[in-house]
């Protein structure tokens, strides 16, 4: 397998787990943990682990003139991230989040074309554009907007993530252009811990650990492991070979993936729009993830 398409199985896998820990997520709030004190778990618990696995990595030492640039990638990238999304979850409904999330791609687009004067290609336009509409079409169709307490803030701040994710995926890039992964993502995670901490400690004290179900454990476990740890490995991995906006349009396979897990849960069923809707988004990361012609100006995927 090519550095690339290892790249591309690896943004897909990120795609998978984020999508099934929707469902997994929303069992543990805001019944057990309310959504700072899980998000101080889940920083704190990947800070632990990436400084573990940082010890088999390779040695490599950071300048300090890239301080400044991580200690941003951990304000955007996990602190000013994870509390929008999660608050803004607990306002808005799930549907309405995931709507606008998935306008993360055309954020990333917009932002590279600007700070990083990326060429908008006509194909990559089209490619996002298809995402989009197969994405709303998914999560809309067949869906009530409930349990939403105040959905205007709610949908901002849900918003105000995506363009948060979108700035970590052009600041963080040029980091994995520099050194391995392993050698600067555990300083992400430690300031942004450091930045999260002062907002989630009283919920985080709040948690009443020892009446806490075992599969709510479980479930706590897995999006430290899984939905953190492992899928900001997994995107690095994917944005040492791909564009930040070929890595930010597989989150239109989110809620693709969310919905197969739902439907093998027994919790939804296919239909022919939810098909229809896979086709458009599977043509879409098709059209964004594809390497520009040799002979096409500067701007494409790095060739391998």
């Amino acid at each position: 397998m090519s550095k690339r398409s290892w790249a591309l199985f690896a943004a897909t896998l990120v795609s998978i787990i984020y999508g099934v820990t929707f469902t997994i997520a929303k069992d543990v709030m805001p019944k057990y943990v309310d959504a700072f004190g899980f998000i101080v778990m889940r920083v704190g618990g990947s800070v632990v682990l990436f400084w573990l696995i940082s010890f088999f990595g390779p040695k490599e030492k950071i300048a300090k003139e890239d301080f400044p640039r991580i200690i941003a990638a951990a304000f955007f990238g996990v602190a000013f991230n994870m509390l929008t999304f999660f608050k803004g979850l607990s306002y808005t409904s799930p549907i309405m989040g995931a709507v606008l999330m998935v306008t993360t791609p055309m954020i990333v687009l917009v932002l590279s074309a600007f700070i990083m004067k990326e060429r908008m290609e006509n194909r990559k336009v089209l490619g996002i554009i298809l995402g989009l509409a197969g994405t709303i079409t998914l999560i809309l169709y067949g869906k009530s907007l409930v349990n939403a307490t105040n959905a205007s803030l709610g949908n901002l701040l849900v918003f105000v993530n995506a363009v948060s994710y979108g700035f970590y995926l052009i600041i963080v890039k040029k980091l994995m252009d520099k050194y391995n992964a392993f050698t600067f993502v555990k300083w992400i995670y430690t300031f942004g811990f450091l930045m999260v901490l002062p907002f989630g400690w009283n919920e985080f004290q709040a948690i009443d650990f020892a009446n806490l179900p075992t599969d709510i454990f479980w479930k706590i476990g897995f999006v430290v492991v899984f939905s953190t740890f492992l899928t900001y490995l997994l995107n690095l991995v994917s944005m040492r070979e791909l564009k930040p906006t070929t890595v930010a349009v597989f989150i239109y396979l989110q809620p693709l993936f969310a919905t197969i897990f739902a439907v093998s849960l027994g919790k939804d069923d296919l239909s022919l729009v939810k098909l229809i809707s896979a086709i458009l988004i599977f043509i879409g990361v098709y059209l964004v993830t594809q390497k520009a012609s040799p002979n096409s100006s500067k701007g494409g995927e790095k060739t391998n």
